[in-house]
């Protein structure tokens, strides 16, 4: 009766029961070679991928130090540096010069640029993006012929006392005249001159090269450009020149520094203008 059973049992046996763990393992086989390559690739995406990284590193882990310490002292100034200032706070023995040549180049062609006022460097915007900044607005101020006269003066003449200004114009200067020049800061009083009444002397200054986008103060046109742009009559005396501005801030020989508690208000007097009779009168100490 047993025998009879282990026999029945064999005979219903299902075979599909063998296909299906057949099957089972040549999934397995298949899936396991399947993963061989797969291995392959992933290793060969992380190459790539370490590749790409050293690539792009951070660009200030390849720029010089002493450039990037330069380019960060700049930046965050609120006013013009010159190079002794940015000297003091690079390593010894740094190449300023250079390192502000190399920076004016880096910056030449983005929206910000490494440009020179002065003796001075700073960074500006674009100036083909200055439209970007502009910002609208109503402020009427307008330089009088005598103004633009006498600050041509002192540009081109300058050390320049007041006296020496008159001399030049051949008519008073007022009071509202040098005001002007001295509250739009284009012109600032140098030291005074070594003659009895020790008198004034001015000259321009940084302002005044920003506000004409001038690197220099001999950036000014010459007798030849002046004749040029027609604002110069073409039949000028004989010996006629125009002098070669200078903007050292070295005193002259003939000057002597301001005191620090110089008083540098003009005193009033009714000295009356030809040129402008109601704009007030005055004449220097």
């Amino acid at each position: 009766m047993a025998t009879n059973l282990a026999t029945k049992h064999v005979e219903e046996h299902d075979p599909s029961h063998d296909e299906t763990v057949e099957t089972s393992h040549e999934t397995a086989e298949t899936s396991h070679q399947a993963g061989e390559p797969s291995q392959d690739v992933a290793e060969q995406v992380a190459v790539e991928s370490s590749d790409e990284a050293e690539d792009s590193a951070p660009a200030a882990a390849q720029r010089p130090e002493e450039l990037r310490l330069l380019e960060a002292m700049l930046f965050a100034s609120t006013e013009p540096l010159d190079v002794p200032s940015l000297a003091k706070r690079l390593p010894d023995g740094a190449d300023v010069k250079g390192l502000l040549e190399q920076l004016r180049v880096d910056y030449a062609m983005r929206g910000v640029n490494l440009v020179r006022v002065g003796n001075k460097w700073t960074f500006r915007t674009a100036s083909d993006l200055a439209w970007l900044m502009t910002r609208e607005s109503t402020e009427t101020r307008r330089l009088s012929r005598a103004a633009i006269e006498t600050l041509a003066i002192i540009a081109y003449h300058q050390p320049v006392t007041r006296a020496e200004i008159e001399e030049i114009r051949g008519v008073i200067t007022s009071k509202g005249t040098l005001d002007v020049l001295l509250e739009t800061g284009w012109i600032r009083p140098r030291g005074r001159r070594k003659t009895p009444g020790r008198p004034l002397t001015f000259g321009t200054t940084e302002a005044f090269l920003s506000q004409f986008s001038l690197e220099q103060l001999g950036d000014l046109p010459g007798l030849d450009e002046l004749k040029g742009s027609g604002l110069l009559d073409t039949r000028l005396p004989t010996g006629f020149s125009v002098p070669a501005p200078s903007d050292d801030p070295m005193l002259h020989e003939d000057e002597e520094p301001l005191a620090p508690d110089d008083d540098l208000q003009l005193t009033l007097a009714p000295v009356p203008d030809p040129e402008e009779p109601n704009s007030g009168e005055s004449t220097e100490a």
